[in-house]
């Protein structure tokens, strides 16, 4: 069958890419970069602003959660915190300016799921190491994925489930096209693992960023989108877009009636997180500082109840617990990579 030959010849395609891990391998036994130790001109930090830099174009879940950050950290550091949008090549631009920054805990980047375990295996090199060249300060939230329809496409067709639409493609080979904010993101390997794991045949498009591609699917320019639930709930509650399943193993509080991918198809299980990163080299009392005044404004009643408005819960955690999960979730998404096929 056609379906299986493209998902035999992904799969090929996948260890070629995989390849390029004789390089990125040594991740699974490289140590995240510790903070340097602290110095006296650290303990007069912050003399001066910080900056947020936010890896993706303005408007998308990171860009609200970062820009929401800056306002409630700006009392406790003395200093204002600016935002900085450093757009391209899936986050990479982004990250890599603030890996190659001076460690001196005035310039941040908001990380994702995508940037710091995603795209090593996506992208044959990359301009950072995500283990070595930033030390981490604390994870903000984790975020299901959601798959989201255009609702008048739905009703014509006659989809309201995972199955329906699965059903729809195979009728229909290669007339889906399913948008993501940008090659490597979270979405894109999300469609390419419905592709892989249903047999069937969806188009990726690439649009700069979560909130053109929403636009382009609440246009009609696209079919569906793996989005996150974040910036996805507002247009779900006004009837804007149908979630027909979340990509977590667990359903998500704020849509305790929407269904699981797994419930669908065995072993879907994507989430989406963010946290916060320093360049390597940081000093540790700076380090600690911005652990505690970044922990502090996620644990602050406000916030949470702003996060999970949004779909998100706030989750913060030390240095170290963080830095594990990252690289955990490194190895974790070296596997689905090579299981969907997809490749930059």
């Amino acid at each position: 069958m056609k379906s299986m030959q493209i998902f035999r010849r992904r799969a090929l395609q996948a260890l070629a890419v995989l390849g390029f891990s004789a390089a990125m391998l040594p991740l699974a036994q490289t140590s995240i970069a510790a903070p340097a130790e602290a110095t006296a001109a650290a303990s007069e930090w912050p003399t001066k602003p910080l900056r947020f830099v936010v890896p993706y174009p303005p408007g998308g879940p990171l860009d609200v959660m970062a820009r929401m950050l800056a306002e409630q950290v700006r009392e406790p550091l003395g200093q204002p915190v600016i935002v900085e949008n450093r757009p391209g090549a899936g986050g990479n631009i982004g990250v890599a300016y603030v890996g190659n920054a001076e460690p001196d805990g005035y310039t941040l980047v908001m990380g994702a799921v995508a940037t710091f375990a995603i795209n090593p295996w996506l992208f044959k090199s990359l301009p950072y190491n995500p283990l070595t060249d930033f030390t981490p300060i604390t994870l903000v939230a984790s975020v299901p994925n959601v798959l989201v329809v255009n609702p008048e496409f739905a009703r014509q067709n006659n989809i309201a489930t995972v199955q329906d639409l699965i059903d729809y493609a195979k009728r229909n080979p290669d007339k889906l096209n399913y948008g993501s904010g940008g090659n490597g993101s979270a979405g894109h390997l999300a469609g390419e693992l419905l592709n892989a794991r249903a047999e069937i045949v969806s188009t990726h498009i690439p649009y700069p960023g979560a909130a053109p591609a929403q636009t382009a699917l609440l246009g009609g320019q696209t079919q569906l989108m793996f989005d996150n639930l974040a910036s996805a709930a507002p247009q779900i509650a006004a009837g804007k877009l149908m979630a027909l399943a979340v990509t977590t193993q667990e359903r998500a509080a704020s849509l305790p009636d929407v269904p699981t991918m797994a419930e669908t198809i065995q072993d879907f299980d994507l989430g989406t997180w963010f946290g916060i990163f320093a360049p390597a080299g940081t000093p540790a009392d700076v380090v600690n500082r911005l652990h505690k005044v970044y922990s502090d404004a996620l644990r602050a009643s406000e916030t949470r109840e702003r996060l999970a408005a949004m779909g998100s819960e706030a989750e913060p955690n030390t240095p170290e617990e963080f830095a594990a999960m990252v690289k955990e979730e490194l190895g974790k998404y070296r596997e689905i990579v090579a299981i969907s096929g997809a490749q930059l």
